[in-house]
C-alpha cells in the first residue's frame, strides 16, 4: 500500500517567512514535538500524498521545544539554513488554517520516557552548527527535520529507536512515477533519487508508539480517504 511508503519532508526557505498573528496560549514542555502542516507548494504537496500522520493529518516538518541559553523556550529545528533555534511565536505563525489558527500539534513523550529529554537535548545542540541535510541520507552528518529528532531520541535511548524508519517513495501513488519535482531536485543535486532507502518524516513520527497528542493549535489538513 502506498500509505506504508514514507518520504522525508524538505524545507524551503519560504518556511522562514511568518505572519503576526498572536500565538494561541498553550504551556509547552521542553521536549515537546511540534508537528507542522507546512504550505510550501509542491514540494509539501509531494510529501503529504506519500505519507500518513495521526488521524490522518498532513505533515511535512517537525521542531523540538528547547530551552535558549537565557532560558526561554524555543523551537529547534533543521531547515535549509541548517539546524537553528526558532522562537515559538514565529514558528507557529508560519502556517494557519482557515481560523487563522497554527497548523501545528503538539506531541509529548509518555511519562516513562520523559528521562530521555535531557540526553536527547545535549544531542541536538552538539549539532548546532550542522548543515542541512539536502540528500536525505541518515548516514552523513548533515541532517533533515525528522532525521535530527529519530538520531537525537535515539542516541539518548541507548541506541533504541522510539521513531522508526521508512522506506522512503518519491513517487506517485496514482501513477507510480516520480513526481517531476524530485527529478529536477535531484537532478540539480547531481545525486540519485534515494527511493526505497530507509528514512523519516514527521507524519510517520506523529504515529509513534511512545508519544502522546497533547494539543492541537489550530487544524492541518487532511488526507483525504476514499
Amino acid at each position: 500500500m502506498k500509505n506504508n511508503y514514507y518520504i522525508l519532508s524538505l524545507l524551503l526557505p519560504i518556511l522562514l517567512i511568518y505572519s503576526c498573528k498572536n500565538t494561541p496560549e498553550f504551556p509547552t514542555k521542553e521536549g515537546d514535538l511540534l508537528f507542522q502542516d507546512v504550505d510550501c507548494g509542491p514540494f509539501c504537496d509531494a510529501i503529504e500524498a506519500v505519507t500518513q500522520g495521526i488521524d490522518n493529518y498532513n505533515f511535512s516538518h517537525v521542531g523540538l521545544v528547547i530551552k535558549s541559553e537565557n532560558g526561554d523556550l524555543k523551537v529547534m529545528e533543521a531547515i535549509s539554513a541548517g539546524v537553528v533555534l526558532t522562537p515559538i511565536d514565529s514558528f507557529l505563525n508560519r502556517s494557519l488554517d482557515a481560523h487563522k489558527n497554527p497548523k501545528v500539534i503538539v506531541g509529548r513523550l509518555k511519562p516513562e520516557l520523559n528521562h530521555l529529554i535531557p540526553k536527547t537535548i545535549s544531542f541536538i545542540q552538539s549539532k548546532m552548527d550542522a548543515a542541512y541535510d539536502p540528500y536525505f541520507d541518515i548516514d552523513n552528518d548533515k541532517y533533515y527535520c525528522s532525521e535530527l529528532i529519530h538520531l537525537a531520541f535515539k542516541s539518548a535511548n541507548n541506541d533504541k529507536a522510539i521513531f522508526k524508519e521508512q522506506p522512503m517513495t518519491f513517487k506517485s501513488p496514482e501513477t507510480d512515477e516520480t513526481y517531476a519535482i524530485w527529478e529536477v531536485y535531484f537532478r540539480n543535486l547531481d545525486y540519485d533519487i534515494p527511493e526505497e532507502q530507509l528514512g523519516l518524516n514527521p507524519g510517520g513520527m506523529s504515529l509513534s508508539p511512545f508519544i502522546d497528542i497533547v494539543h492541537h493549535f489550530g487544524t492541518p489538513s487532511k488526507k483525504v480517504t476514499q
